[in-house]
């Protein structure tokens, strides 16, 4: 049989290789195929075709030299100093035919290495990539991302944005995480604040601008109680959402703080950033510079200090695109649009009781919380059950909705671990600096003023009835209950506090 290439190439290992890179090959080209045609895109076919099959391919190639090489070698049998660089005859058949494929083999393997190269760039940065690939630590944070405001954005328009600096930091992060999936090392839940994110003002700020935020926004909430009747209560707000610029003469409001005509600088106490013990506003057009320090802070801040944070975007807006909703707020929700009837008995309180179950895998959530609403209507209102058998299970499936799009027991994950800034309900939030307890050494206190951040233009209560007021009314606590939210932060009864958050981050 007439032989093509020089007898050097017809050896055992040479061979293998070639068979290895032909198979790869011919798996990359058949994956390509399948992926451009199907409907549904497969998690880990990209990684596949175009990471992994890629090595195995160059491996089968320099496999085919080494083999060569050893070949050529062996064939020799003389020592280093008489060898001379082989001789390029192209009027030989064999080396011309070498030389033919050696080259167009070159270039064609180039154009792919390109193709492939750009195809493992796109999709290692594809939301499919950063979600699905690791799919039990991430699932938490891919389910809440695709049920946030921002699920239309990119994953890496926050985490990394645009430029090859911060892409090469993140991949160099990406090294360790792939560790730690890999060994299990990782931690439940995922710890937060993510330390090193990219500034704010670099991702956030190229959509939101803060000197074209502008006037209020109306917010109208619903309250069920957790009695029998599920009592309904209404709040609307005039949220002073606030910005602008000194052209049109606004920058009051909740983006007073956005470094529009203030810069604000802090310290926390703690890894999660609940507790803030000094706050530094410096006003850019006087230059002036205010210092307030937590009461009873003994820890002095020194100004040159590394702990010292320049609040942005995201120490209020923390959780902008991996929310897990409060189970209350929730059903309050579903409540108020009919996806749980109000007319059934307790509804509210079962449904958040249910929801905050301990439960060690989804399925099992699943199972308990059915089990749970259901039990409740037999044993308790018989009558009910039988009625309103179908208002029931409607309520069942929503209530377990709620927990699949919140709740991850593998990672241990909920509302309870991942404390939101926005607001002050069940986290401290705004009540982080603006408690009363914050003082400059001239006496100035950080305002706690509710109506410098909403006014409340209108509450229904059943005792009551409904207020309305445009310059804003006395606010009554849902269901009567005497308490003072001017002396009581709302996270002490609403939220899991601080106490339990410190408690959490030490147990990391």
């Amino acid at each position: 049989m007439r032989k093509i290439f020089p007898v050097s190439l017809y050896n055992p290992i040479s061979v293998a290789g070639a068979l290895l890179a032909g198979i790869s090959f011919g798996l990359i080209i058949f994956l390509m195929i399948i992926e451009t045609f199907s409907a549904v895109h497969k998690p880990y076919m990209g990684i596949i075709a175009f990471v992994i099959l890629p090595i195995f391919l160059i491996t089968g190639l320099v496999i085919i030299a080494y083999g060569w090489y050893r070949e050529h070698k062996r064939s020799k049998q003389i020592d280093f100093k008489a060898r001379k660089f082989p001789k390029i005859d192209l009027n030989d058949p064999k080396q011309m035919s070498v030389a033919v494929f050696f080259s167009v083999g070159t270039i064609f393997l180039l154009l792919f290495s390109a193709f492939g190269s750009f195809k493992a760039y796109e999709y290692t940065d594809s939301d499919e990539f950063c979600g699905t690939v690791c799919h039990t630590v991430m699932e938490p944070e891919y389910t809440a991302y695709l049920n946030s405001p921002h699920s239309k954005v990119g994953c890496v328009k926050c985490h990394i944005g645009e430029g090859a600096g911060w892409f090469v930091r993140a991949k160099i992060s990406g090294s360790y995480q792939l560790y730690s999936v890999t060994f299990n090392k990782y931690s439940r839940p995922i710890p937060t604040p993510i330390e090193n994110l990219r500034p704010a003002q670099e991702t956030c700020e190229q959509c939101h601008w803060p000197k074209h935020f502008f006037s209020e926004k109306k917010v109208h909430l619903d309250y069920y109680l957790a009695d029998s009747a599920n009592t309904k209560s209404s709040l609307t707000l005039l949220m002073r959402v606030g910005g602008g610029n000194h052209e049109l003469g606004n920058t009051n409001g909740i983006h007073w703080h956005m470094n529009i005509a203030n810069d604000i600088y802090y310290t926390a106490t703690d890894d999660t950033r609940q507790t803030i013990n000094w706050v530094k506003s410096v006003n850019k057009e006087s230059g002036k510079e205010t210092i307030y320090t937590l009461k009873g802070a003994n820890k002095k801040v020194s100004e040159k200090s590394a702990e010292i944070r320049k609040m942005d975007c995201i120490d209020c807006h923390n959780r902008p695109a991996h929310i897990y909703n409060e189970p209350s707020r929730t059903v309050n929700i579903s409540m108020s649009i009919g996806r749980v009837a109000p007319d059934l008995p307790y509804i509210k309180s079962i449904s958040v009781q249910a929801l905050d179950g301990k439960y060690e895998t989804k399925d099992e959530a699943q199972k308990k919380i059915s089990s749970f609403i259901t039990s409740f209507y037999k044993n308790n209102y018989p009558e009910i059950a039988k009625l309103k058998a179908k208002e029931i299970n409607t309520a069942i499936k929503e209530v377990q909705k709620i927990y699949s799009r919140n709740y991850f027991p593998e990672m241990r994950v909920s509302w309870k671990h991942y404390p939101n800034h926005l607001g002050h309900m069940n986290y401290d939030g705004c009540f982080r600096c603006h408690d009363g307890n914050h003082v400059s050494e001239d006496g100035k206190v950080i305002t706690n003023d509710c109506n410098s951040c909403h006014v409340l233009l209108a509450q229904d209560t059943p005792k009551g009835g409904k207020q309305v007021n445009l310059d804003g009314v006395e606010f009554s606590h849902p269901g009567e209950i005497e308490v003072s939210f001017k002396t009581q932060k709302c996270s002490a009864c609403h939220g899991v506090g601080n106490k339990t958050l410190e408690k959490k981050v030490a147990q990391r």
